[in-house]
């Protein structure tokens, strides 16, 4: 057994996180960021940073700082039945329900469909998504495993070939920093980059690959609490340096990709058209490898925690069947719908984000506030109705458009900041502030 970890496994653990949250979402979105910022692309940066970056900190250092053994023990300190539902919610949603098939259907089509023709494509997506998931089935049956898989070997691989697409094109920009931005970039860059930065879900991820990374510290014979919570806050700390310096240069990239292309409609594009003029027909094949790597390891992360938690929560459910089903589930809706599936997904996931940053800042706020199920209890009441009506709000247009629907969404808007995205903030101010008061009078209940 150790008493604390070494500095080359602690950096270990932090490149296998940061291998876990950057999927192919987080390699094209800067890209596309870049684009539409064009001259404000800085100020895009940072609103970006603040919470593409800083929530997901806070989420690991919130697990580290409560020495949570995951989600389920986080979301405990505001009742039982609460965590067991919000636990299952969050990980069939970032897993074999949305997250997981759609990190199948876009590293094949960001990265296999450019040497696929038209009518063989779907065949050929039946068979890669067999192929992708059985691979991540292979590579998560042994959860001790992931730390190397993950972190020793398609990380390094991942950083080194996107290291190299990355290098070219800040050696030889395609143009310059005085592009004109479109959209809300042109009069709020700042702002628009913190609210896109909201929308990337990557808070909700911090919490799902928070017991990865506590087990991954546990199988190096770390057992002391006090340092499975520090190891977790810096490895917290090491991958999201590592995600915020690619989100700037992939930016910076985007915008200089205006000197010769025109804006695309998503990054993925705009990437495939940079690797083409850097690498020729090589690029195309580069980027095949960057994409589907970066898919790979997210997969495997996100089954290694469904099985996990699901099997902590649920004893007689195997490790090896819940991964299974992780991973059957998504071989099979990644071809069949996935528009339809994401049209439905959105509104559960815009109902869970705001009860997760609630918890990841309650969390954070334990050392000064405590843990008091009042406190934690009250803050998640007041926030629970906001974030229906912004998981109804996001509903597909048919289900708004009259009766209970359109009222909710009327009632949505009445709310301080729900134009962007933030209306459950208020009422989650004085949940906490009704929290306080209780906490005050019974200061014995802590949870």
């Amino acid at each position: 057994m150790h008493n604390r970890l070494s500095g080359r496994n602690l950096g270990f653990i932090g490149t296998m996180l940061f291998g876990l949250f950057f999927g192919a979402g987080n390699l094209i979105f800067p890209i596309y960021l870049g684009q539409q910022a064009g001259r404000h692309v800085g100020s895009a940066i940072v609103g970006l940073l603040i919470t593409g970056i800083g929530l997901p900190l806070l989420g690991v250092i919130g697990m580290g700082l409560t020495r949570s053994r995951g989600v389920f023990d986080l979301a405990s300190r505001v009742s039982r039945p609460y965590a067991y539902t919000f636990t299952i919610l969050l990980y069939f949603t970032l897993g074999p329900l949305f997250a997981m098939p759609r990190l199948a259907t876009t590293a094949f089509q960001i990265g296999l469909v450019p040497f696929v023709a038209p009518n063989h494509q779907s065949v050929v997506l039946l068979i890669f998504s067999i192929l992708f998931f059985g691979l991540t089935w292979l590579l998560a049956l042994n959860p001790g495993r992931i730390m190397v898989v993950v972190g020793k070997w398609l990380t390094p691989l991942f950083l080194i070939l996107l290291g190299a697409l990355m290098l070219v094109a800040l050696l030889k920009p395609m143009g310059s920093f005085n592009e004109v931005a479109r959209g809300a970039y042109a009069t709020q860059p700042l702002l628009t980059g913190f609210t896109e930065g909201y929308n990337t879900m990557d808070a909700l991820a911090s919490l799902a690959f928070g017991i990865v990374v506590i087990d991954a510290i546990r199988d190096l014979g770390i057992t002391s609490p006090r340092q499975i919570a520090t190891g977790t806050i810096k490895a917290g700390l090491i991958s999201m340096t590592l995600m915020g310096l690619i989100y700037a240069l992939l930016a910076i990239i985007g915008t200089m990709s205006l000197g010769h292309f025109a804006p695309a409609a998503n990054g993925g594009v705009t990437l495939a058209q940079i690797a083409s003029y850097y690498f020729g027909p090589l690029g195309n094949g580069l980027l095949a490898l960057i994409v589907i790597i970066a898919c790979l390891k997210t997969s495997i992360g996100l089954t290694s925690a469904f099985g996990d938690t699901l099997h902590g929560l649920f004893p007689k459910l195997s490790y090896r069947w819940l991964i299974t089903l992780a991973c059957g589930i998504p071989a099979i809706l990644a071809n069949a719908g996935l528009t339809q599936l994401i049209a439905y997904s959105t509104p559960l996931l815009m109902f869970l984000y705001p009860l997760a940053i609630v918890l990841i800042l309650l969390a954070v706020l334990a050392p000064w506030l405590g843990t008091s199920r009042w406190l934690f209890g009250m803050t998640t009441a007041w926030t629970l109705i906001p974030a229906i009506l912004a998981g109804v709000t996001a509903l597909p247009a048919g289900f708004t458009a009259h009766g209970w629907g359109h009222a909710l969404v009327t009632l949505n808007q009445w709310l301080p900041l729900a134009n962007i995205g933030l209306g459950w903030t208020v009422p989650a101010v004085i949940g906490l502030g009704c929290g306080l008061i209780g906490h005050r009078r019974h200061p014995a209940n802590e949870a």
